[in-house]
């Protein structure tokens, strides 16, 4: 991605909520907003990036959103109104353009997409769409949907969201709590999109993980005594932290048992660790300081052998008894071959094949191609690692699985002899 590009990830949010606070229309303004990305992709290069690139998209989108306004309404009232507004070149002064209570428009937004009106579904989905910048075929994915539901999902959100005539601005505290579980879920699927890409030729996308943590920040200084809260920011601070060991120098995936730990970001990880201590005392059970719990037994053990399994396998057990999510489920099996030996978390993996959320999903494949070969089975698990590469729409995944399959090609060492 150029440096132009993570810019504009970055401001598309910021200047979409500049749009809705001053006009509404939130489906309109994001329309607004994507015409003027695309302007400044067109023109930047060979202009140069604005010495306010923030005020010049807002100026941009707010003329373009006036247009389309105006087209749809074609009624004198509206354009009056709209005529009436402060000029969009007003916002770029201060403090308009500037956030005038310490967060950003981008909060905003977060729980506006969270409003009781949309299904959960549509709020996580509407919310991916319009602050994580992900398409249609990325949060069909996340939610193991065909992307033609995504697409009619976000359009009814986006509808529903025009229609509500909700102002812009945080809810009150109250509301607030409602809307925060599909506030940190939609976080989450940001994170996980952005740590691992479910397409595309890069294993990570870096603009992606940075931004959900930034969002995740923003949240917990505006709610620091929620424990979810906290366990979601400890939960991405520790699994980031080994992303820079995760690829070798070509791009190739390295799985976590063969990383070289020495590579984790050491200060992300004692960043983590702390959150953790801080929200696990607070009482009751929560998916994200239960996930924030596993993270943080991988990342303080010295190698995968000396990981605590057990506890591990543990906390698994106890993420399902809150959630029916397959993969929660696949991981729970992963760690259970590695707690007590491939057969036990084979005959959990399959078990998991008639679940029809996983029938195309490349990873229920993968894992189960890679617990036959530790049982030994290696033509079994050479089809399942090709099966696995064909599912996978992720450029490095393929190659790493393909690598996987064709390394079971040669004979070995004990049947050479």
């Amino acid at each position: 991605m150029t440096q132009t590009e993570d810019l504009l990830r970055r401001l598309a949010p910021q200047v979409l909520g500049a749009l809705v606070r001053r006009y509404g229309h939130f489906d309109t303004a994001e329309d607004a907003v994507q015409e003027a990305l695309l302007t400044a992709v067109t023109r930047w290069p060979a202009e140069g990036v604005p010495d306010n690139p923030r005020g010049w998209l807002i100026t941009v989108a707010a003329r373009r959103l006036t247009d389309l306004l105006r087209a749809e309404q074609a009624r004198q009232r509206r354009e009056e109104t709209v005529a009436r507004r402060l000029p969009p070149e007003g916002w770029t002064a201060p403090p308009a353009d500037q956030p005038p209570t310490g967060y950003d428009d981008t909060l905003v937004l977060l729980f506006l997409c969270g409003h009781p009106a949309l299904s959960a579904a549509s709020q996580i989905a509407l919310t991916l769409r319009a602050v994580g910048g992900l398409t249609s075929v990325e949060i069909a994915r996340a939610f193991l949907v065909p992307e033609a539901t995504m697409t009619r999902r976000i359009s009814r959100a986006k509808r529903t969201i025009r229609d509500s005539g909700v102002p812009f601005g945080l809810p009150p505290a109250a509301q607030r709590a409602e809307r925060l579980g599909s506030v940190l879920h939609v976080l989450y699927l940001i994170f996980n999109e952005g740590y691992a890409s479910t397409a595309g030729p890069a294993l990570f996308r870096a603009d992606l993980c940075a931004e959900a943590i930034r969002l995740t920040r923003l949240l917990h200084r505006l709610l620091p005594d929620d424990p979810e809260v906290t366990g979601l920011l400890a939960l991405m601070l520790l699994t980031d932290a080994r992303r820079s060991a995760r690829t070798g120098p070509d791009g190739t995936l390295i799985p976590m048992a063969e990383q070289d730990r020495s590579r984790w970001d050491a200060d992300q990880i004692a960043e983590g660790l702390g959150l953790v201590a801080e929200a696990l005392p607070r009482g009751g059970i929560g998916p994200y300081r239960i996930q924030a719990a596993i993270a943080a037994l991988h990342d303080e053990a010295p190698s995968a052998e000396q990981t605590d399994w057990p506890q591990i396998v543990a906390l698994y057990h106890l993420l399902l008894t809150l959630t029916d999510n397959p993969m929660v489920a696949l991981n729970h099996a992963a760690a259970v071959a590695m707690a007590h030996g491939p057969a036990a978390g084979l005959d959990l993996v399959d078990k998991l094949g008639t679940d029809s959320r996983l029938a195309d999903d490349h990873r229920w494949y993968a894992v189960r191609a890679h617990l036959l070969e530790q049982a030994g089975e290696r033509a079994a698990a050479r089809a399942a690692y090709e099966v696995a590469a064909d599912r996978a729409m992720s450029l490095p995944q393929q190659r790493y699985l393909r690598t996987r399959a064709a390394r079971l090609d040669a004979v070995p060492p004990d049947e050479a002899r």
